[in-house]
């Protein structure tokens, strides 16, 4: 399935990304804040693709003026029994070179959509690491609501890391979205 919006097409990852997605997963700034090592090689990316973006509703951000993948986003299958089922997490990485376009705000637009008038969820819920600012700001341009803070083992370094996470019902997405 694929979805699209003004800028950005998001569909399934495909085995002849892995160039593209180890060109922005190699850079510590992408993946580290969001507590994921950096790709050691186009073979490594290319695993990651047939693993953990093999998973359904995880999708490859293609930017459609260059054709090129620049980021992921989708759900992760995670839900929390503190939140109204069915729910499921959030999760999303954009290319350095991409930053402050508001690209995965108009991403996240298109999936929160599809998460509540496709997948049928009740709530979708993000995090992120309190010292990470720019995706702090992704989930706050997408009206998600602060929810409450805790510690996530960072898998890079193991350590407990401060995080905070964040969550939206179906009903608080229909209510903010525009007529028409």
């Amino acid at each position: 399935m694929n979805l699209e919006t003004r800028r950005l097409l998001l569909r399934p990852f495909a085995d002849g990304d892995a160039g593209d997605l180890y060109e922005y997963a190699r850079d510590p700034r992408v993946g580290l804040p969001a507590g994921w090592p950096p790709h050691t090689s186009v073979e490594n990316s290319r695993e990651i693709i047939r693993t953990v973006f093999a998973a359904p509703h995880t999708f490859a951000l293609v930017d459609r003026s260059s054709g090129r993948v620049i980021g992921s986003a989708g759900f992760t299958g995670k839900s929390r029994p503190d939140l109204p089922a069915p729910n499921d997490e959030l999760g999303y990485a954009l290319s350095a070179g991409f930053w402050g376009r508001g690209l995965m705000p108009e991403a996240v637009s298109e999936l929160l959509r599809y998460a509540f008038e496709e997948m049928g969820l009740s709530c979708v819920w993000c995090s992120h690491y309190a010292d990470n600012p720019r995706s702090r700001r992704v989930i706050e341009k997408s009206g998600f609501s602060f929810r409450f803070e805790g510690l996530i083992s960072d898998e890079p370094t193991g350590e407990e890391k401060p995080t905070r996470f964040y969550a939206m019902t179906r009903e608080q997405w229909a209510a903010g979205r525009p007529e028409g």
